[in-house]
């Protein structure tokens, strides 16, 4: 067996290093074992040599790992690695996306406070503001995803944060995060971006101006729709000051098991986005050819409204999400919401090759109606207030060959009319 004490650190990254890079080998620390993959810590306590020092450092006098609702090597290694990609100081691991953004409410807001949030994000992200957060007195004002006065207008002398998701799920809606930054730092207040669609491999929202970054790691970070993870990236002050005193009253910790799951998936992160929005982008531009589809809604089109703004924003790249509409019979979009369901509902249930699932960030074409999944907690008015029909689909692309996707997507768009 090696002498374990002879066994060398790893070697500092040097200065300037990728975000390719980054994703392999940022968040390593030094072991006595020298081990070349990160390893899992299944444990949920750490034993301390004495009780004076246990003491030290449950009073956070002395620095080391305590319990693993709140310090874990491998989730720190996630942590670490994930703040690297987004260029922020620090991050905090969560059990899921949706728990992160309760984190930051619960760390940030009380009672009398108001948040003013785009009206086109998730379905979820709608229902825990307007529903759960404004039962302990937190209002929100959700506004235009684009419309910039809007957002100036909702600012009250209590906003303490603005928060968008670009582009929106599932309406691909960009906004301009700098902009966004500047109306929340006049107004005293914290822009926080969902950056879950793009992921840092084509945007950091932090380096536009953003003070907080949410993440679903179960989407792409993960990349396989194995696990749920979660994570908010921001500076040392709010997320060890501010988060971290949270998350270890109120525990909503990712376990390690799903931290490390996570931390391997980061390493193709810069791969996958590259090679899914490329087949995003493919597979957008045939639908728009489709006489069966009556708008296409992808960032890396020429026609989508943001398109220059994406492409300064993601890095040149749409993403990997594309949502469409369909036609019913003759009456396109004109048709009932009814007729414009049933077609939709021909369309995905025609698939062979698309999993039909309301996840996304998949290595495999996921595809999914947003106003019965997604959206689906959401009324009617809320819907069409976020541009959400009943005509609409939802493709979360994934690494298929485009040609067996497209005609996939074609057996039922061909036969809309049968």
């Amino acid at each position: 067996m090696a002498d374990t004490k002879k066994t060398l650190p790893r070697k500092a990254l040097p200065p300037g290093a990728r975000i390719e890079t980054l994703a392999v080998r940022e968040g390593l620390p030094a072991t006595p074992w020298g081990e070349n993959s990160e390893a899992l810590f299944l444990t949920s306590s750490f034993i301390h040599p004495d009780a004076a020092t246990a003491a030290a450092r449950f009073a956070n006098e002395e620095e080391a790992f305590v319990y693993s609702r709140f310090t874990n090597p491998t989730t720190m290694m996630f942590e670490r690695r994930l703040a690297a990609l987004e260029g922020t100081e620090a991050a905090i691991a969560t059990a899921s996306g949706m728990s992160a953004i309760l984190l930051m409410i619960m760390g940030l807001l009380r009672a009398g406070d108001h948040v003013i949030c785009s009206r086109s994000v998730f379905g979820a992200t709608i229902v825990l503001f307007e529903r759960e957060f404004g039962k302990f007195g937190v209002e929100t004002t959700f506004v235009s995803q684009t419309d910039l006065a809007e957002w100036r207008a909702a600012v009250r002398p209590n906003t303490r944060l603005l928060f968008a998701e670009t582009p929106s799920n599932p309406m691909t809606e960009v906004c301009d995060i700098a902009q966004l930054a500047d109306v929340a730092h006049a107004a005293g207040a914290l822009l926080a971006v969902d950056n879950c669609f793009c992921t840092p491999a084509l945007q950091q929202p932090v380096k536009l101006g953003a003070d907080l970054v949410i993440h679903s790691g179960t989407k792409y970070l993960d990349g396989q729709g194995r696990v749920l993870a979660g994570a908010l990236c921001g500076s040392d002050k709010l997320i060890n000051g501010t988060f971290m005193p949270v998350m270890r009253g109120a525990g909503m910790s990712l376990s390690p098991f799903n931290a490390w799951v996570v931390l391997k998936g980061l390493e193709t992160l810069s791969i996958r986005m590259a090679a899914q929005s490329a087949n995003a982008l493919k597979l957008a531009q045939w639908l728009s050819e489709q006489p069966g589809v009556n708008q296409v809604y992808y960032p890396g089109l020429p026609s989508h409204p943001q398109h220059a703004l994406a492409m300064k924003q993601q890095n040149g790249c749409g993403g990997a999400v594309v949502s469409f509409t369909v036609k019913a019979g003759q009456g396109g979009e004109a048709a009932d919401a009814q007729a414009l369901r049933k077609a939709a509902f021909h369309v995905i249930d025609q698939t062979r090759l698309c999993s039909i699932t309301a996840n996304l960030g998949d290595t495999k074409t996921l595809i999914t109606h947003p106003g019965s999944t997604s959206h689906g907690r959401l009324s009617e008015d809320q819907r069409l207030a976020a541009g959400i029909t009943q005509g609409m689909i939802r493709v979360s692309v994934g690494l298929e060959h485009i040609d067996d996707l497209t005609a996939d997507l074609a057996r039922g768009l061909h036969t809309l009319n049968d």
